[in-house]
């Protein structure tokens, strides 16, 4: 069965939950089908709550969601979500790995939301196979993953396998579901009811900075840092910046700090320190290599920095983490 094929059958999704997942996540994909039920005054969406040891899983936000089954060798339906945030190599080990590979010949469709895509990688089922994941972990993905065929999209579909690259791409996609399968009417109706006004198709690149109303209110500096974001690594001058959106160094200057209050240099760094803090707290990369992925010159340099930014050494950052 292809679930994107117009229907008017209902659905049965399992929603599978690891431990320290997000809530708003699990809301996209959860709350657009019960709107959808809603708003049709019917079940078009049938779903249950799994886990992989029966126990409640904690969210990031440390609420319990408690499932309605424990997955199993026994557990069916037409789609099965696997839901992931952060630890996941942690929450889902070999075992888990082989019956979630076996689960899926049991289903028509299998995705993987956020790092969900990284268990179903993990498991084999996206070999040779487009997907995507959420934008910190693209690098990383597709060195753990180089059989892959990773892309930046907001939501990949390929075959009976779909991966979105977190909450808001979630939403996207389960619009997108609802628009194939139940019509366009409905899939705005959906929208409308969550003030969802966002025009998103799959190949969107997910954003590395959501800048939401800027773009209307100041589309040169939202182009600006659209360059900065894609010259992370290769850092840039604020001259090639300025010229790459047409503008002199004085006018993008001016703009920076009328509309961000920041010079464009300062918003660079800024920028580039968040991604190298995120990469010092989430993964295990050395942090020679985090300075060069972020565009410094030297580790002295990126340490000197990282410092000033956050009052604490990237190895401090890292060790809190892991004690928290």
């Amino acid at each position: 069965m292809n679930i994107f094929t117009p229907s008017d059958e209902k659905l049965r999704i399992t929603l599978l939950i690891l431990p320290d997942s997000s809530m708003m996540s699990l809301a996209s994909a959860l709350d657009t089908m019960r709107a959808a039920n809603r708003i049709a005054n019917r079940n078009l969406f049938d779903w249950q709550l799994a886990t992989l040891n029966g126990k409640a899983a904690r969210l990031t936000c440390e609420i319990p969601v408690e499932p309605d089954i424990k997955l199993d060798e026994t557990s069916s339906g037409d789609v099965l979500i696997v839901i992931a945030s952060f630890h996941q190599q942690r929450h889902a080990g070999p075992g888990h790995l082989r019956l979630i590979k076996r689960l899926a010949r049991n289903f028509s469709a299998v995705g993987g939301i956020e790092a969900g895509s990284w268990i179903l990688a993990r498991c084999g089922l996206l070999d040779n196979r487009a997907a995507t994941t959420h934008w910190e972990d693209l690098e990383d993905f597709q060195d753990h993953f180089p059989q892959v065929k990773l892309r930046a999209d907001r939501f990949v579909i390929d075959g009976k396998f779909f991966t979105t690259g977190g909450a808001s791409p979630t939403f996207d996609f389960m619009l997108y579901l609802i628009r194939m399968r139940y019509g366009y009417p409905l899939a705005i109706e959906v929208s409308s009811v969550f003030i969802y006004d966002g025009v998103r198709s799959a190949t969107d690149t997910q954003p590395l900075v959501s800048l939401g109303m800027l773009e209307n209110n100041e589309p040169r500096v939202a182009a600006a840092i659209h360059v900065m974001e894609q010259h992370v690594d290769d850092t840039l001058s604020i001259g090639q910046v300025a010229a790459q959106v047409d503008l002199s160094v004085r006018m993008l200057e001016y703009l920076f700090k009328r509309t961000l209050n920041l010079s464009p240099a300062a918003y660079y760094r800024r920028l580039r320190l968040q991604t190298a803090r995120r990469m010092v707290i989430d993964t295990r990369l050395k942090l020679q290599e985090i300075a060069v992925r972020t565009g410094f010159n030297s580790l002295s340099s990126f340490s000197r920095m990282y410092k000033q930014a956050y009052r604490q050494s990237p190895l401090e950052s890292r060790r809190a983490a892991r004690l928290a």
